[in-house]
């Protein structure tokens, strides 16, 4: 309910001098009622809740006079000294049962329009008699079989998708398809309504009710290759930036430490795993057979590792070379591991582009 009626007092104030019950419009009169009913409600002061408006404005200027900060007159004189000017313009009359006729009246409109358009059966006609009787249902909940109508009406408004899920001819990467279709499934239950309208199913509810979808979104992979490896090397010669203890020599009697340069033979290794693979994305007109979007949408995962060995001096090796010769090469992730890393980022895409294809409708 709007509770601010300023606009009815601004109203009243600008017409005062010529306003008289006889022109003044039933709907104004029941918002005057109904702002009184708010302000009185909402007033902490005794003269406030009684109705004593003329009072109220005493006692709330009085005790500003002796505290201007004072928060409770403060609130209190605006609305008693409006409602005082109402009462003397007008003189207060209970319109409970017009307000209730016009409401009885609205709802008879709105359901006898909702079900006019549900006899027309066609999407556009089920979403505006959806939204007839959710107007009708705001202001009367109750009404004969309102919640019934609206859900008839919001199927008969939707558009039904079912969402096929793809298949891999293969054993060992069943599992691994098993973890997209979870998320297929994921992204169903949390998106079962993309917007009011779209209503989508998987193949097993739309059989359960016997569905004839509008469209149907079909997904298959059509290529992925799992582990194809790389292995690079390169061998180099390197040396240490600064000179270091070498050896030692005997100079008049006495062995002396020898400096220089040192060196190393490295060999520097990279393993790359690459997985990879293609998705179809078919959205076809079921009624129709005809398709109106096919895409394909690819993913990849790419793993890596970097070690070296070397022969020679230590010391002519850099933090970095020391680092890379601490490591060993190392096996790969799992096959089916591979797959589902690949499939992330087409997953993620799928979603997107159907979201967006949606959107339209």
């Amino acid at each position: 309910m709007i509770h601010d009626f300023s606009f009815v007092f601004h109203y009243i104030a600008i017409n005062k001098n010529s306003l008289t019950m006889k022109n003044l419009p039933k709907l104004l009169v029941v918002s005057i009622l109904v702002a009184t009913t708010s302000a009185c409600s909402k007033s902490g002061t005794k003269a406030l809740e009684q109705g004593n408006y003329y009072e109220a404005v005493i006692q709330a200027t009085e005790k500003l006079k002796k505290d201007s900060d004072n928060s409770k007159s403060s609130e209190v004189l605006p609305q008693a000294y409006q409602m005082t000017a109402c009462r003397r313009l007008v003189s207060s009359q209970p319109y409970f049962k017009e307000t209730e006729e016009a409401r009885d009246n609205a709802a008879t409109e709105r359901y006898a329009l909702g079900i006019d358009l549900l006899k027309r059966k066609t999407r556009e006609a089920g979403r505006e008699a959806y939204n007839s009787f959710e107007e009708l249902y705001k202001f009367a909940p109750n009404y004969r079989d309102v919640r019934n109508r609206m859900e008839e009406a919001l199927n008969m408004g939707s558009l039904h998708v079912v969402v096929e899920q793809p298949k891999v001819n293969s054993r060992l990467y069943q599992y691994s398809n098993e973890f997209f279709q979870s998320k297929v499934d994921e992204f169903l239950n949390t998106n079962r309504r993309m917007n009011k309208f779209i209503r989508f199913y998987s193949p097993n509810e739309a059989k359960s009710v016997n569905l004839s979808p509008d469209q149907v979104i079909r997904l298959e992979f059509i290529d992925f290759i799992v582990g194809e490896t790389l292995i690079n090397s390169d061998k180099s010669t390197v040396t240490s930036k600064d000179s270091v203890k070498v050896g030692e020599a005997t100079v008049d009697g006495k062995k002396v430490p020898v400096y220089g340069k040192v060196n190393a033979e490295i060999t520097r290794y990279r393993k790359q795993v690459r997985s990879r693979g293609i998705m179809l994305l078919e959205i076809v007109d079921y009624q129709a057979n005809r398709t109106l979007r096919r895409e394909e949408v690819n993913g990849e995962y790419n793993w890596g590792i970097e070690w070296a060995k070397y022969n020679g001096d230590e010391r002519a090796l850099t933090s970095a070379d020391k680092t890379l010769c601490s490591r060993r090469e190392e096996l790969p992730p799992p096959p089916q591991q591979m797959f589902i890393e690949f499939c992330r980022p087409i997953y993620d895409q799928v979603t997107s582009k159907i979201r967006n294809f949606y959107d339209r409708y």
